[in-house]
């Protein structure tokens, strides 16, 4: 498909039947689709005077393309021109169903070897949280991902992140080691010194239970960082 400017309004009754979005994903696959083709695919239809292809097209061009549609509540897609509720909730629902998608496939049989398997496995879900979620990811004696589980929601501090409650759910889960994670919903996953003080009372607990704590990743806005491998701290 041809790429639209800012201004063009293309109709897809304009289009040649084989380059409609429904056609090109019905005989190329999804993933041969743009961004705006796929949202055209969801909103289902324009208005009179605008397309699906241009509704989607503005949508994504106005702020901050696909983050704009994630982090937007329902009500705020809906007050865009053209949007509307019914299409509004179809948007947000595509992106729970993808992130839900995500969860349940992606730490399936997975084994953590590096802070970069932790990086791709958790970044599509957290790059974009609008608040800062603390998560532990439970492994076996083989580092195998046993189980996800968010701790806590809110500013990182060592009232909210406690050892009871970071190792209550790893002994639960029989986990030989753990990797805690968190994001910056700023998008810069540096270390702040909170961040600092609770890996270390979490690594300290962890020696005295016999869980090692293996890694603190920090996810930000497309990168992360891991305090082991940048020597913010000594992991044993």
């Amino acid at each position: 498909m041809k790429v639209l400017g800012k201004d063009a309004k293309i109709m897809i009754k304009d289009l040649p039947y084989e380059e409609r979005p429904r056609e090109r994903l019905i005989k190329h696959g999804a993933q041969v689709l743009s961004n705006v083709e796929l949202i055209a695919i969801i909103i289902g239809t324009g208005s009179k005077r605008e397309s699906a292809i241009s509704l989607a097209q503005r949508l994504i061009m106005e702020d901050r393309g696909l983050k704009f549609i994630v982090d937007s509540s329902v009500e705020k897609l809906a007050s865009i021109k053209g949007i509307g509720i019914a299409k509004a909730v179809k948007l947000k629902a595509a992106v729970e169903l993808g992130r839900r998608m995500m969860l349940s496939t992606g730490s399936d049989s997975f084994t953590i070897t590096s802070p970069e398997d932790v990086i791709n496995l958790m970044m599509d879900e957290m790059r974009y949280l609008t608040k800062e979620h603390f998560k532990v990811i439970m492994l076996n004696v083989k580092n195998k991902v046993i189980a996800i589980e968010t701790i806590s929601i809110g500013s990182l501090n060592t009232s909210i992140v406690h050892p009871r409650e970071v190792f209550k759910a790893a002994i639960e889960r029989s986990s030989s080691s753990i990797i805690l994670v968190h994001n910056h919903p700023s998008g810069d996953p540096t270390p702040s010194r909170e961040d600092i003080e609770v890996t270390k009372r979490l690594v300290e607990g962890g020696n005295i239970l016999g869980i090692k704590v293996l890694d603190h990743v920090i996810i930000g806005d497309g990168r992360g960082i891991s305090l082991k491998e940048k020597g913010y701290y000594e992991f044993e």
